[in-house]
């Protein structure tokens, strides 16, 4: 595929070959055609789970909530020069209870190990006392969950705006995705080119097998 083409879920040799290539030979003279039957078909499986599987590049913009209580122990403990002084700021403005967490949407439902991901910067926009940017080293990171931990004694108190700019997506692309995407990209094929269905695909079914193939990725 060339380099200006999104990456999708199948390739056009990959779709082309077995069952589907007799469907698949009408688009064989067509470069644009095959990439956008492939390029629909992946957002497709991509909207029907609410996920991302493609590698992109996103900004996603959150509220903070308040402390963990599960943190709160560890407030009293020594902290380190940037945490003291974090933590000196806000009780000097009154605020103690900072946020030390947030989750980021993107994340594998399955197959972690395929997957890859990097923050890529973090600003805080606070309601008093200016903007931020987190140097992105300070913050834990674990993206098999989308779980970011902020360092104890950044300063984030709840209500801050969190914007968060960050790479994820599949490095390879699970088997059972690439099924879907050969399965939605047919249906939606079959539609275009056969919608009496004189060639035997059936279009609802197709989509039903690419749906089953899904499930287990459709964000709860």
């Amino acid at each position: 595929m060339p380099a200006d083409q999104p990456t999708t879920l199948c390739s056009w040799a990959q779709l082309s070959e077995g069952p589907f290539a007799n469907l698949m030979q009408a688009y064989n003279d067509s470069s644009t055609a095959q990439n956008d039957l492939l390029y629909e078909a992946t957002r497709m499986c991509e909207d029907a789970c609410d996920r991302r599987f493609v590698t992109a590049t996103v900004t996603e913009t959150q509220r903070a909530d308040a402390l963990d209580v599960e943190d709160a122990l560890d407030a009293y403990v020594p902290l380190d020069p940037t945490s003291q002084l974090g933590f000196s700021r806000a009780m000097s403005l009154g605020s103690t209870l900072l946020t030390r967490h947030f989750w980021v949407r993107q994340f594998p439902a399955r197959y972690p190990e395929l997957w890859s991901a990097t923050i890529n910067s973090i600003t805080l926009r606070r309601s008093f006392s200016g903007t931020q940017n987190v140097d992105t080293s300070q913050i834990q990171f674990e993206p098999d969950t989308g779980h970011v931990r902020f360092q104890l004694g950044t300063f984030v108190p709840p209500g801050t705006t969190i914007v968060c700019s960050y790479t994820a997506g599949y490095a390879t692309f699970p088997a059972s995705l690439v099924r879907a995407c050969k399965y939605m990209a047919a249906s939606i094929a079959v539609r275009e080119l056969d919608p009496t269905q004189q060639g035997g695909h059936d279009p609802d079914l197709l989509r039903t097998d690419a749906l089953d193939c899904l499930a287990p990725f459709v964000r709860q």
